[in-house]
């Protein structure tokens, strides 16, 4: 009978080390608390994207502080529609021990609905914040996607969000696979965007615009019941005006067999 042999000392501190690496930080699962009320204007109809209507989405917002780190995470929700978990979310880790900023998630920034001028909106509402205390911070760069620029287009729209608010974008080969992003600290971040194609709505405004359209459909309401009345007497004068023709005919083929019969006799 063999003995099985102990686990070294230093195999158990790899794994320890290991799991502490996977263990996701407590703010990981951070769920939002502040909530806000987006207006995405109607656009034209897009090759690439398709139709971009009027919508309405809902930000959600999250902080958290401490002496070592900072972070804030943003979420796009939309109504009706689910999207995944790594989609709509925008974090920014700061790392005071280190005066570093981190823009995520580590996948990339995966928006829906795209090109509507949200991901601009979300980097922007990111750089803001940032630079409130720390735009002396330096800038954590990092890989984009391969993913992200499936087409040209989307490549090119992703270049130019990025580059829009002041993050400089380097290909790594002759294709333009690879690529990477980065900037030299906060500061010369951009905290602008396209704010005709993303508005804040506050709480004032949405019960305004809600006030508004009870008035417009009660509005309406009436328009169509004065049609539905109209067109329910032309209907009623239509039936009188048939019947009245109908009489006039057999009137008329009344008075012609009358003076047939008349001629021939």
């Amino acid at each position: 009978m063999t003995d099985t042999p102990a686990p070294s000392s230093d195999g158990l501190a790899e794994a320890d080390d290991q799991a502490v690496a996977e263990k996701p930080h407590a703010w990981a699962e951070l769920a939002p608390e502040q909530f806000r009320l987006l207006r995405l204007a109607p656009l034209q109809v897009d090759r690439d994207t398709g139709a971009r209507p009027l919508r309405f989405v809902q930000l959600g917002r999250v902080a958290r502080h401490s002496r070592e780190l900072s972070l804030l995470r943003l979420t796009i929700d939309l109504p009706g529609q689910r999207v995944r978990k790594e989609q709509n979310v925008l974090e920014v880790w700061l790392d005071h021990r280190l005066k570093e900023a981190r823009f995520g998630p580590e996948k990339g920034l995966q928006i829906e609905p795209a090109n509507r001028g949200l991901g601009r909106f979300l980097l922007a509402q990111g750089i803001a914040w940032a630079r409130q205390s720390c735009a002396h911070y330096s800038v954590e760069g990092g890989a984009l996607p391969a993913k992200d620029a499936l087409s040209e287009g989307a490549r090119i729209r992703r270049d130019q969000c990025l580059q829009a608010q002041g993050f400089s974008v380097e290909y790594l080969d002759p294709l333009q696979l690879k690529a990477r992003y980065g900037a030299p600290r906060v500061g010369a971040l951009h905290a602008d965007w396209h704010s005709e194609k993303v508005q804040v709505v506050n709480l004032l405004d949405a019960a305004n615009m809600l006030q508004q359209a009870d008035q417009n459909l009660r509005e309406q309401d009436v328009t169509i019941r004065k049609l539905e009345e109209r067109i329910n007497r032309f209907r009623r004068e239509d039936g009188s005006l048939r019947f009245t023709i109908t009489c006039l005919i057999a009137f008329c083929i009344f008075q012609a067999g009358l003076l047939i019969w008349i001629a021939t006799r």
